[in-house]
């Protein structure tokens, strides 16, 4: 019987033998095949993929060696491009289009022998927190069926969480890696903005967007991210920093932990109660682990969700501008029709609800009238955060958060209220605000039987001190007996 527990393992499994890429692809095309009714895939590449799984394995018996993705099976969310692939950002107005081109990222996948099996559901062009704004339909959670999954990315986290691919690639423009993560019981990392290349993604909202990634564990999020990152001429805002090593995971903590929570957060009356306890336990954990743990006054927590959306529909806006029935995409046609009016058909019927809220929020704060009071509002406001993050880091090593104010609500619960649904982003929406790197963790599980996570932040391009806390945490609440997913 075929299983996967980490990359380490199937590498060695491959080279004693005990299995093979092409037995690992069969595997996982039957899974898809046999949990089809949760929707997290829009297309699946079976046969490009088993031939690319044998070749692999008649390299691997002809003496090569494994290259550091040698036949990892991994799914990216339908908003990446891949070459001669449809591409649709869930959205009937991409309707039938193929990528002419593969985002960087999935270059450096392929480069490295990755195997990718398929594009997943997310919710249209990444806005959403439930993935149930998608033409394909909702994805439903694969630990209690009538839940979310969380979004956008929620494709990805339910085929990760769900044994349908190794690992995934996401987009998270305001959580939608870490609340998917959080609602499926998976790691869900969102690096640095500019660590990794946006080239080939499509843009939401482009100064907050940033590929993310899905895994099991926390080594084996390390080893993606270490092939993914890095510079890129193709696009102009990738930091020229070099990426570190990110697979040396083990830090003893010699000397204690300098951790920061916001006073304000963990007092939200939006988190869940029993969330909410479960982080100041895991707070007296850590002080009894002789770690320095403070609570920071944080008085801006109250203004981070409207500065999110008022930027992110801005740019939403200005972006989503292009997709209008002419070059490409779904064309809504009838006679005697003028250009305008062609603009207008194709557009209203190519956008789903929430894509046109988004659109017209943006178009309004960005209008004449309006521009200062908002958008120019909310860009000082961003860089109020900024500044406050650099003196919080300047004394912490890092942040720790709830990553979402309760688990994975019920299918269609805020769907009618959508106030309700972007509060529920209050707590990820500052790590893109800010720019720094943020995970979730799955370290707890709630009295309903559903996963929670802990989410972490560190400074600005310090992926490796935040994937070595995580495993630090990781193992810390395993030795401790706690029921935790890795």
């Amino acid at each position: 019987m075929y299983s996967y527990v980490t990359i380490q393992q199937y590498h060695s499994d491959l080279l004693k033998g005990h299995t093979s890429c092409v037995i690992a692809v069969k595997y996982y095309l039957q899974q898809i095949e046999k949990k089809n009714h949760l929707n997290a895939f829009t297309q699946v590449y079976g046969e490009e993929a088993l031939k690319l799984a044998l070749s692999l394995d008649n390299k691997r018996k002809s003496g090569q060696p494994l290259k550091k993705l040698h036949g990892v099976v991994i799914a990216i969310k339908d908003v990446i491009c891949y070459k001669d692939h449809p591409v649709t950002a869930a959205s009937a107005i991409l309707k039938n289009f193929v990528s002419l081109y593969s985002a960087t990222a999935v270059e450096k996948l392929l480069s490295e022998d990755a195997i990718i099996i398929g594009h997943t559901n997310c919710d249209e062009f990444a806005m959403g927190s439930t993935n149930e704004n998608s033409v394909y339909g909702r994805v439903l959670n694969g630990l209690d069926e009538t839940k979310v999954p969380g979004g956008s990315s929620g494709g990805s986290a339910v085929a990760v969480q769900s044994g349908l691919c190794m690992m995934s690639l996401g987009s998270d423009t305001g959580g939608s890696v870490r609340q998917p993560a959080d609602f499926c019981g998976i790691v869900g990392l969102k690096p640095t903005y500019g660590r990794i290349s946006r080239y080939g993604l499509i843009a939401y909202a482009s100064s907050f967007d940033q590929i993310g990634i899905f895994g099991n564990n926390i080594l084996d999020v390390a080893i993606l991210l270490g092939v993914i990152a890095g510079k890129d001429d193709f696009d102009s805002t990738v930091a020229d920093t070099h990426p570190e090593d990110y697979t040396a995971l083990e830090n003893s903590y010699s000397k204690p932990l300098r951790i920061g929570y916001l006073k304000e957060a963990f007092d939200s009356p939006a988190l869940d109660k029993e969330i909410q306890n479960s982080m100041f336990e895991f707070i007296e954990t850590q002080k009894q682990h002789g770690h320095k743990v403070e609570a920071i006054d944080f008085e801006f927590l109250d203004y981070i969700v409207p500065c999110y959306y008022i930027l992110t529909t801005a740019e939403a806006s200005s972006n989503l501008s292009r997709y209008d029935g002419i070059r490409y995409g779904l064309r809504n046609v009838e006679d005697k029709m003028d250009l305008n009016d062609l603009y207008c058909f194709s557009r209203s019927a190519g956008f789903g609800k929430e894509v046109k809220r988004r659109i017209m929020l943006g178009t309004f704060v960005l209008s004449a009238g309006y521009y200062d009071a908002y958008f120019t509002k909310a860009q000082q406001v961003r860089q109020l955060l900024r500044n406050k993050i650099k003196t919080i880091f300047k004394d912490f090593d890092a942040l720790i958060l709830p990553t979402a104010p309760s688990t994975a609500f019920s299918i269609g619960e805020k769907l009618n209220d959508p106030i309700a649904m972007y509060l529920a982003d209050i707590f990820t929406v500052f790590s893109n605000l800010i720019g720094t790197p943020s995970i979730s963790v799955p370290l707890f599980w709630h009295k309903n039987g559903l996963p929670y996570g802990l989410q972490i932040m560190t400074d600005q391009f310090c992926e490796l001190p935040l994937l070595q806390l995580s495993q630090y945490w990781v193992n810390q609440m395993n030795s401790l007996g706690s029921k935790n997913m890795n």
